[in-house]
Formats: C-alpha cells, structure tokens, sequence
C-alpha cells in the first residue's frame, strides 16, 4: 500500500498541472486575455506562492524548455526560402528597422530607470520581442492577416522569431564565466559549432529526406512520428554539445526541412508535443513568479511598465511612420505590439542560467513582461471605442449617382464576378456597386466599372437606379446585409425581379418569405457537380451519376417546398439548423426515390406541425 501511496503522489503534481491549464485557458480566453496569460496564471496559483502544489518549479522549467525548442522547429518549418524571400523587404527592412530602434530605445531608458547596463540591454531586448500569439489571434480575429497592415506586423514577427536565436547565443556569449575563456579555447569552441551547424546541414541536406521515405515507405506512423521527435531532439542536443543554443538546433533542422514533401507530416508529428511543452513551459514561468520580489519591487515594476511600454509604442509609431504608413495604421500596429512576448520569458531564462541577471531580477523582468501582456487586450479594446474606423479613400473612385441601367448588381465579388459574364455577354446594360474600395479598383484593373455605394441603404439604391431597373442581383456573401437589401427593394422597387444569393438553407428560407423572385444557395450548384464528378471518379457511368445528380436536386427542391408550406421556419430550424445537410433519409438508388421521398415527406410535415 505504501508504493502504491508513493506512485499516487507522483501523479500530484502531473493532475494539478493539467487541471490548471484545462481550467485556467478557457477563462481567460473567455476574457480576451489570451491562453499565454491562462498559462501563467494557472502556474501562479499551484505554484509555491499559491497553493504550493509544486514547491521547485524550476525542476519543471528545465523540461518544458523542450516546448520552446519545438517551437522554434515549427517556425523552422515555416520559413521556407521562397516565403522569405517575397517578404524580405519587410521582413529585412521593416522588421529589422523596428526591432533595433526599439531595442536601442528600451535599453536606454532601462539604464536611466536604474539598471545596470548589461541588465538594461537584456531587459530591452526581451521587451523588444512582441507576444506573436496575442497579435496573429487579434489578427486572425479581424481577418487582418493579409492586409498590407497585418502582413507588415506578421513581417516584424516572423523577424522576432528569427531574432531569438541569434540573441540566446548572444546570451551564452555575454555569460560571466565566459570571460575567463582563452583566446585558444574561444577559436576552438567557434570551431566546434561552425562544423556542428555544418554537419546539421549536411545530415539535413542529404540523409533526413531518404530516412523518412524509407519510413514511410514502412507505413509505420509511430515510428514516423519518433523520427520526428529524434530530429527535433537530436539536432537540439548537437547544437547544445557544440556549445550554441538547443533552439538554434530545433530551428536550423526546421528550416532544412521547409521544403521537404515530408514538412506537413513532420508538423502534424510535432504539434501536440509543442502544444502541450509550450503550454506547460508557460505555466511553470508562472510558478516561478517570486510575489515576495514583486511586492518588495512594486514601484518600479509599475514604472518600469509604463515606460517601456509607451517608448515601444513610440519607437514602433515613429518607424510606420517615418516608412509612410497613414496615421490609424501606424497607431493600431503601436498598440498591438507595445507589450513584451512569450521569448522574452525564453531570454530572461537563458540569462539567469548564464549568471548575467539573478533569480530576483529574472522575477522582476518577466513580471513586467507578464503585466505589459496583460494591459495590451484593455489598450485594444480603449483604441477600438476611443479611434473611429478610418474611413475609405474614395480616390479614383465613382460613387454610384444617377444610374439607370437595365441590371443592377449589389456587390462583385468572386459570386457577382461569375453570374454578370453572361450578361455582359449578352450586352446587357449592367450597373454595378459595392462597397469595398479595393475591390472597386482591383475591378478596374480588368476592365470592370464598379460604383461605390451601400446597397443596405434605401438612398444609395434609389442613386443607384434601383427603382427603373428591370432585375436587381443581390449577390453579397453578408446573410443579414442581404435579408436587409431585400426587404428595401421589396418596400421601395416592387416592379424590380429580385435574384438574391443565399448563405444556407435557412436563409433561402427567410428570403422565400420575403417574396424574392429567385434565390439559390451560394454552394448548391457547385456541390452537386463536385459530387457529381466523385461518382464518375468512383466508376459509376457518367449518364447514370448526371441522373442521380438531378434526382438529388429535384429531392432538395421538394425538400424545400416543403419547408416552405408544410412546418415553415420552425420546421425548417428544426431539420436543418441552418445549414445544407440533407434530412437522414434511405437514399440509395433510383428504385428507393419514390418511397424515400414520401418518408421524408411524412417527417418534414409532422415536425413542422409539432413545431409551428
């Protein structure tokens, strides 16, 4: 009973850890806050200032070291040369531009604050190296990430990535013990290193590609995926031998294999293990917060925030600016990347092993990283009510004024684009409007004259020649814009035909009741061909799968009918949930269509009784 007592308690520290995390991430992603500070926070409160579930954290930190030398791979991966390449002027430009002015400013306030100034350079560029996960989430969230604004912030990110590795070594070279190396011992430990990176890329090069074809000629996925651990690892440990950083390893193999055909398998391979080290690396920063150092140094820890994070703000405005970014563009990218990041934890680390900063200077650090973290969704959400959205520049566009033409197209993108090639085929008067300014000019670029103009309001659809147009196209990809454009039309153009594009079945449904003329779901058309040309594929002869096609939309259209007469929305909400799925029905051949059908039928009406 006693062994089996001492195994349990081994197990303490792995359930707590875990139970913090799955319990700590959603609440603060809940929050805005990010899993980065869910991590950190979860560590802080089993750590030895919470409930002391864990009393040496840094025992933990050594092995969730590992989540941070994966990652470093991931990105390795990523960092094709093509890739590079096209964003070298930003990345090489921009990015290095911002990253030294930056990480010139921050030492040199550090060192007036007080610090020495070893500690002040270290505690700069930590703080110089942005949160990439709260930035590409806000990103990501805005849909951002390739607009010329967002592809210049992940261009200074991708630079901060690249920048850990050279730094750590920076690091390793600044230690103390370092300074009683001969010049002898130096030459051979550069030595060392440079055939350990040269051999990495000569293993990279020439041996890793036919070792994982021969593996996975092996259709053996465990052993696929413990080849991938041995790559990360063991380029990882070569480069730790040779005395350079477990980092540099990780990313050099990554990039080595960027443009291997075995790049996603290897990604695949690594993410949960990156995922679960990076999370536990996170929590067990959090764990090491010293609350004693950080009550004890609380004033300059709130002074130490404030300032470095209004001199990056300034630092970053000020190069956006100086490189002829408009004003709502060089503030937004200021507050979304004004705070410290995830490596700076990676440096501070990597300093307080070398002996450059102490374990009381480490806590202080990571602490005003963790805070400046903490304060940048509050700084976004303060811009998002305090700044109006920029409005378009209407240069070089027409607004839509005074228009009469025989169609009237409500938005051009890649739906309107199609439907309105036959029309102008057929020398149709088309006018055409939409909002968005860039796809106006992108549509001038290949002949097409598009009008500004907000089909939502009754006004610019009255500008627009709406109400002497003989049919209006709605073809916007918004379900509720749409709904809303309908019902103007409906209201104000009665002897306009109505075509609008609908989302899903439920929205064809609301339009129906409007009383448009015709809608069709974007993806209908598109799907039975696609499933069509999946049954040819599989051998079916092509005359029978085109007869199984029209049988599938002649159900669908049934189906719809009725939908419409026999239970309405709520029946519909109920079978459907918004969405295209077919209702489960014993669909197989032919011969089945008639009594599969009046199955249906029986149940589309009774729920749509039940319901309404």
């Amino acid at each position: 009973m006693a062994g089996e007592a001492a195994h349990g308690l081994e197990l303490v520290p792995v359930v707590a850890i875990l139970a913090a995390g799955v319990m700590a991430v959603p609440i603060f992603k809940r929050l805005g806050l990010g899993s980065v500070l869910g991590y950190l926070a979860a560590g802080l409160v089993i750590g030895p200032f919470g409930f002391a579930v864990i009393t040496h954290p840094e025992t933990i930190l050594h092995t969730a070291e590992l989540g941070v030398v994966m990652f470093l791979f991931v990105i390795g991966l990523e960092m094709q040369p093509r890739r590079l390449w096209s964003l070298r002027t930003q990345i090489f430009g921009l990015g290095v531009l911002q990253v030294g002015t930056c990480a010139a400013l921050l030492t040199g306030v550090g060192v007036l604050i007080g610090l020495p100034p070893l500690i002040a350079l270290i505690s700069g560029l930590g703080f110089v190296l942005t949160s990439t996960a709260i930035v590409f989430q806000v990103l990501e969230e805005r849909g951002e990430l390739s607009s010329p604004g967002g592809q210049k912030m992940v261009s200074v990110l991708l630079l901060e990535d690249l920048a850990i590795v050279p730094l750590l070594a920076f690091v390793a070279f600044m230690a103390p013990q370092a300074e009683d190396v001969t010049i002898a011992q130096r030459v051979t430990d550069i030595a060392i290193a440079v055939g350990a990176i040269a051999g990495l890329v000569i293993v990279g090069r020439f041996l890793l590609n036919p070792l994982f074809r021969i593996l996975a000629n092996a259709r053996a996925r465990e052993v696929m995926t413990a080849a991938a651990l041995l790559v990360v690892l063991g380029s990882a440990l070569a480069m730790d031998i040779s005395g350079l950083s477990m980092a540099m390893g990780a990313f050099l193999a990554g990039v080595l294999l960027s443009e291997s055909t075995f790049r996603h398998q290897l990604e695949a391979d690594i993410e949960p293990f990156r995922g679960i080290l990076l999370g536990l690396f996170f929590i067990a920063v959090g764990m090491s917060l010293d609350l004693t150092v950080i009550a004890a140094n609380y004033g300059f820890i709130v002074l130490a925030v404030c300032v470095y994070m209004v001199i990056k703000f300034a630092g970053i405005y000020g190069i956006a600016r100086l490189l002829r970014s408009n004003h709502p563009e060089a503030f937004e990218r200021s507050v979304l990347m004004a705070q410290g990041g995830e490596f700076a934890f990676v440096l501070f680390a990597a300093a307080a092993t070398a002996g450059i900063i102490d374990a009381e200077m480490n806590a202080i650090l990571t602490t005003i990283v963790i805070i400046s973290m903490i304060l940048t969704p509050l700084a976004i959400i303060a811009m998002n009510r305090l700044m109006p959205r920029a409005e378009q520049s209407l240069d070089g566009v027409d607004v839509a004024d005074g228009l009469s033409g025989t169609v009237l197209i409500i938005g051009f993108g890649r739906f309107a684009q199609l439907a309105s090639q036959p029309l102008l085929a057929r020398g149709v008067d088309v006018s055409i409007i939409d909002n968005d300014v860039e796809m106006i000019q992108a549509a001038a670029r290949f002949g097409f004259k598009v009008y500004y103009g907000d089909g939502t309001r009754p006004d610019i659809l009255h500008a627009a020649g709406a109400e002497t147009a003989r049919a209006i196209l709605v073809c916007i990809d918004n379900p509720e814009d749409a709904l809303k454009i309908a019902e103007h039309v409906k209201s104000h153009c009665p002897l306009s035909q109505l075509y609008v594009r609908a989302f899903d079945r439920g929205h064809a449904l609301k339009l129906v009741k409007i009383g448009v003329d015709y809608q069709i779901r974007e993806t209908l058309e598109s799907a039975l061909a696609f499933g069509e040309q999946a049954l040819i594929a599989l051998g079916v002869d092509p005359e029978e799968a085109a007869e199984l096609v029209a049988e599938t939309r002649q159900r669908d259209l049934e189906r719809f009918e009725l939908q419409i007469t026999g239970g309405m929305m709520a029946g519909a909400e109920l079978l459907q949930s918004n969405t295209d799925g077919p209702v489960p029905t014993p669909l197989t051949t032919p011969r089945r269509k008639t009594e599969a059908l009046s199955e249906e039928t029986a149940k589309i009406v009774e729920t749509g009784q039940r319901a309404g």
